[in-house]
Order: structure tokens, then C-alpha cells, then sequence
């Protein structure tokens, strides 16, 4: 429904607008995603981590202002999932891989809960897709059976869980 909020692509726009080392901060970033995504670590913990252990001539807030900003709508998506959303016949969740303050951020800026019945976010989860216990965990969330669920993702690898489970998937 949107871009993705904090992905590589937002890591190397920010090192080259705040000026700080590329490669240096994404060895950080990987070894804190994980705690980060599945809610374990808060965000100011993040960036004292992985930016803020040094002087910077920036600041924290402006930092998280730039990260929140690299969230941008889908509006095609947006609208066909307000369509499925509008019959009132299914159910729609939110599953994705995302840290605390980036969900609710994203949910409230884009007033996500007019769209989605459910957020089965990773920072509730404490579980990162293609995982397969989270799938396992909406499952059991949405008490639904797979053959009654399609999960639609723009990265393949996180189907094939789906699949393997008896889910129908579509990748866009």
C-alpha cells in the first residue's frame, strides 16, 4: 500500500543527504534490523546504535523526520485495497516487516486503519517475514484456514511460505 518505509534504497538517500558513511552504517543496520523490525529495540535505541554513537551535525529528530518522509503512498494499491475494504465481505490485514514507530507513523499518516480490519506487523509479532511462524501466527490471529486467505507481496521470497502453507498468493 506503500513504499517501503526503511529499506536500502532509503539507508544510501540518507547517507548521501545527511553525509555520513554508506557502508559503515548498513553493516550497523543489519546487525540491529531484526531487533528492530520485531519490536525489541525502540528507534531513538536504533540510531544511538547504528548513527548517533558519534557526534553528528544533524540531529536525531531531523534524522527520523527524513526516515518518516521515505514513506510514500501507492495510490493504485491504496485504491484497490479501499475497494476490497468497501465490500465489507473479507477481511483485510496489514502483514509486514516493520519497527514500532515506523508502523504507527505509517497507519496514522496514511489512515491505514480505514483500509485494514488488522496490522499483523513484525513489531507486534516479534517475528519477521518469510518466517514462516508468522504466517502461522495470522493465521491463528484471523482465525482463518490458508485456503481462505491471498496474500499479495512485491518480494517473492515471501510468498513461498504462503504457498508452502496452502495460501494463495499474488506477487506484485
Amino acid at each position: 500500500m506503500l513504499t517501503n518505509g526503511w529499506d536500502q534504497g532509503s539507508r544510501k538517500e540518507a547517507a548521501r543527504v545527511f553525509q555520513f558513511d554508506s557502508a559503515e552504517f548498513e553493516a550497523r543496520h543489519v546487525h540491529l534490523s531484526d531487533e528492530l523490525d520485531c519490536g525489541r529495540l525502540s528507534l531513538d535505541m536504533y540510531l544511538d546504535q547504528v548513527l548517533f554513537g558519534e557526534p553528528r551535525h544533524f540531529t536525531k529528530e531531523a534524522f527520523k523526520s527524513f526516515m518518516y518522509a521515505q514513506s510514500q503512498p501507492c495510490s493504485d494499491v491504496l485504491q484497490v485495497v479501499k475497494e476490497v475494504a468497501q465490500a465489507e465481505r473479507y477481511l483485510v490485514a496489514a502483514l509486514n516487516n516493520e519497527s514500532l514507530e515506523l508502523n504507527r507513523y505509517r497507519i496514522e499518516r496514511f489512515q491505514l486503519g480505514g483500509y485494514c480490519d488488522l496490522f499483523l506487523s513484525s513489531c507486534y509479532l516479534g517475528v519477521r517475514k518469510p518466517d514462516e511462524k508468522m504466517y502461522r501466527l495470522a493465521l491463528q490471529l484471523t482465525q482463518r484456514a490458508p485456503d481462505e486467505c491471498l496474500l499479495i507481496d512485491d518480494r517473492e521470497k515471501n510468498l513461498e511460505p504462503a504457498q508452502r502453507m496452502g495460501m494463495r498468493t499474488i506477487h506484485y
